[in-house]
Parts: structure tokens; C-alpha cells; sequence
């Protein structure tokens, strides 16, 4: 997919540009696809800014740049697609890892499209996958993908999105409906035992987005200090990901070593849940900032640490997504999908 800093005057589709966006618990991301593959006019939005997505989604298209290209495509956008951090199970949507709530309909006929569709955010970024270039990813270890075959997604950001694709007898892929970042978290050593102790001292279920997460990277720094028996210190996600990378801090640098870790585990656990032979992509906003840090980590070792399986996920690729706006490549496929079948 383009991403054009301007968009030309006309449309390529006949409907005229469509609107794509990516919702997360923090930021909403939004896009005019002008043709296809053809992305022009990326916003970033902070969520806490607006009172609803609705009065998000008015404040983008009333954006300058916005604005004069939707009216010279035609005035209006009448297809829409929207990936959002939340489960999509039916018309109302009310977001885990935000205050926004909403009704597709309501939201759909109030800002005036004709086909909008609003789908998980992992479920847009594993429809993105099968159109990543080399260029847009980044093996992490050894491992040979075989086609055709399951791929396996995991992302930590604001919360813990997991999904996947199943290849169909057609070659199309089913993109997966998950919501597998609220397992429970296994811990693997003492030392995670530990944390996971303390974590129930805050929460009563301890699902794998409390720890893999940005709080959860807080959390963990938090665990760390009591069970070597530190003062307590609040620090936020940022301060302690700069003081590890610039290793300005131990205890930092263990709190991130030990989310790499945990996050190897949950990748492992992916691999043989769907005999994922295709691979495991690693989205989300915090590994890809991570960048060499996470390659020399123990992520990769941990994901292998499966006993008697060890070696069937050692033939196993595991890539980290690098492409800028790879949710906005599976939005565009689902709503293509969606238009196709109206």
C-alpha cells in the first residue's frame, strides 16, 4: 500500500475516496484510501481529545487537506472502514481499553456512508499479513514458513491483541475473531511467580494483557522492585523503556527483558494452538520501539521453551511487523470484501 502525502483531485473508485481508520485505546488513526493501495491524508487523532469517535471521526474529515479532497472527489465519503481495539460481536461496541461506546448503525447513518465496517483491530492487521512485503517485516531467530499454512499474530500496545489467518480450500484466508490476550498468564520461572504474586495484589484475574502491555511493562517494573525489596517507585512505561535502552538502569532493563520473555511465551503458546507454520507476527505499538533491543532478548528462546515441542516451533519463523500502517492494509481488504459481497 502508497501512502501519497497529497491526494490527487479525483478518486480512483467509482464511489469516490474511502475512509479508513485504526482505533486504539490511546490513538485513532485515520486515512483516505484515494484508489487502491492508494493511501493519502494520515491523521493521528488522540482518543482522550474527543467525547465520542463520532465527533473524532467529523474532527478528520473537517481537517483542511481532508476536507478539499473529499469535496473534490465529489463531495461525501460514502464507504467507510474502521479497525478498533475492542471486540466486534455485534451492533453495539463499547471499547475495553477506552470510555468510547457506540452503535455501528447509528454511527454509520450519522455521518452519512452508505457501507461502513467496523471490525476488530487484529482482526484488520492479520488480513494485512499475506500483503506484507520483506520490506515490512523482520524475522526474529531462525525458521522456514511454509505456504499456505496458519500464521499466528500477537501485539502489545495499549492492551494485548492476538488473532490469526486459516488458510481456505479457495486460497483466501478466515481471519481469526480473537480475543486471546485475556487468557490467563502462565508464568515460566520463579521470578515470574513472583510477579504474578504481587499482580494479584492489584487485580483478581491476571489475564497476559495485564503484564504484555504498556501498564503491564509498568506492572512488571512495580513486581520487580518489591520482590527484591525496593522502595516503591512509580515510573511510566516510557521513562523506563528510554532508562533500558539507554542503560541508564538495571532494574529498567529486567523489566523489559522480562516482557520480551513473557511475550515469547504467549508467541509459543500461539504457534502450537494453530499450528501456526506460516509464522507468528509480532504488531502492536511496543516492540517495533523495542527495535535491536527485542531481537538479542530471550523472546526468541522462550518461544522455542516447549518441552517435547521445542523443535516443531524452532522450525517456526517469528517476524516483527515494521510496516507503518499495516492496519490500514487489512481494513482496506475487509471493506473490499464487504463491497464485493453488498
Amino acid at each position: 500500500m502508497t501512502v501519497q502525502p497529497t491526494s490527487p483531485q479525483h478518486s480512483g473508485f467509482p464511489g469516490g475516496p474511502r475512509l479508513l481508520a485504526d482505533v486504539g485505546g490511546t490513538n485513532a488513526r485515520f486515512a483516505l484510501e484515494v484508489a487502491a493501495g492508494s493511501v493519502a491524508h494520515i491523521n493521528v487523532l488522540a482518543c482522550a481529545d474527543y467525547p465520542s469517535l463520532a465527533d473524532a471521526l467529523r474532527a478528520y474529515l473537517a481537517l483542511p487537506g481532508v476536507a478539499e479532497a473529499v469535496a473534490a472527489a465529489g463531495g461525501g465519503i460514502r464507504h467507510g472502514a474502521i479497525a478498533i481495539a475492542n471486540p466486534v460481536t455485534g451492533d453495539f461496541v463499547r471499547m475495553t481499553n477506552h470510555h468510547w461506546e457506540f452503535s455501528i448503525e447509528a454511527l454509520r447513518s450519522g455521518c452519512g456512508f452508505d457501507v461502513l465496517a467496523v471490525v476488530n483491530d487484529f482482526t484488520a492487521l492479520a488480513s494485512s499479513l499475506p500483503f506484507l512485503s520483506d520490506e515490512q517485516k523482520r524475522q526474529v531467530g531462525g525458521g522456514a514458513a511454509q505456504a499456505g499454512a496458519p500464521l499466528g499474530l500477537i501485539g502489545a500496545g495499549t492492551g494485548l491483541g492476538v488473532s490469526g489467518l486459516i488458510p481456505g480450500k479457495d486460497g483466501g484466508w478466515t481471519a481469526l475473531l480473537s480475543e486471546g490476550g485475556h487468557v490467563s498468564f502462565s508464568p515460566a520461572n520463579p521470578t515470574e511467580v513472583a510477579i504474578l504474586q504481587y499482580a494479584w495484589t492489584e487485580f483478581e484475574h491476571v489475564s497476559a494483557e495485564r503484564l504484555m502491555s504498556g501498564v503491564g511493562i509498568e506492572l512488571i517494573y512495580r513486581a520487580l522492585r518489591h520482590h527484591r525489596g525496593l522502595a516503591a517507585e512509580a515510573l511510566a512505561v516510557p521513562e523506563i523503556v528510554r532508562r533500558a535502552l539507554d542503560g541508564e538502569c538495571a532494574l529498567c532493563d529486567e523489566a523489559v527483558e522480562t516482557f520480551c520473555c513473557m511475550l515469547g511465551t504467549v508467541a509459543g503458546n500461539l504457534g502450537v494452538t494453530l499450528g501456526a507454520q506460516g509464522g507468528i507476527y509480532i504488531g502492536g505499538g511496543i516492540v517495533p520501539r523495542l527495535g535491536a533491543r527485542f531481537d538479542r532478548s530471550g523472546f526468541r528462546a522462550r518461544y522455542e521453551q516447549k518441552g517435547r515441542f521445542g523443535q516443531y516451533l524452532a522450525r517456526i519463523p517469528t517476524f516483527v511487523i515494521t510496516a507503518e500502517y499495516p492496519a490500514f492494509v487489512g481494513v482496506s481488504a475487509i471493506l473490499n470484501e464487504r463491497l464485493a459481497s453488498a
